[in-house]
């Protein structure tokens, strides 16, 4: 293995905190990961009353990864132990920018007659001429693509790749 890179975040807790952490970590009510989490941040502790342990401990002792442990301490940093062990906030869900008429704007401008100077409709100029003409506020030429790979599917075709089983001769 290579180098142990140097801690960058230490933590020192309080005797309330290590306290706190205690008492979640001989409840028997908690997840495993708060569980794992807490113990961790209670080895890695450089403060009077705890041990200091090197990673390569807290990794055998919680059977968290190098790098879990290296987030765990910046977050608990960041916003203190209690609330390291909660998980992150998770972004907030975006509506869909393509809606079905969207997709059928998409699907008509891809089958009309390319620009002047242009011999084909690339997904960058379609998705450039749908923000020009109105269509959306933005969209990108990926979301473009992906409409057209749905819309241009045709799932009821003789070829589309499923093979059937033929009869073979008798020998």
């Amino acid at each position: 293995m290579g180098e142990v890179p140097a801690k960058i975040y230490r933590i020192k807790l309080s005797l309330e905190e290590r306290s706190q952490l205690e008492a979640l970590c001989r409840k028997g009510n908690t997840t495993v990961t708060k569980h794992k989490r807490a113990s961790a941040l209670l080895l890695s502790d450089e403060g009077p009353y705890g041990p200091a342990e090197n990673d390569e401990i807290i990794i055998t002792k919680t059977s968290l990864s190098r790098r879990s442990i290296e987030r765990l301490r910046l977050r608990c940093c960041e916003v203190g132990p209690l609330e390291a062990l909660k998980p992150k906030p998770r972004k907030k869900y975006t509506p869909k920018v393509v809606t079905g008429e969207v997709e059928a704007r998409i699907s008509a401008l891809a089958c009309s007659k390319p620009p002047p100077g242009e011999a084909r409709w690339t997904l960058r100029l379609l998705a450039k001429r749908l923000v020009e003409i109105e269509v959306v506020e933005s969209i990108s030429h990926t979301t473009v693509g992906e409409v057209l790979k749905k819309v241009n599917s045709n799932l009821g075709g003789r070829n589309v790749g499923a093979s059937h089983p033929r009869k073979t001769p008798p020998s």
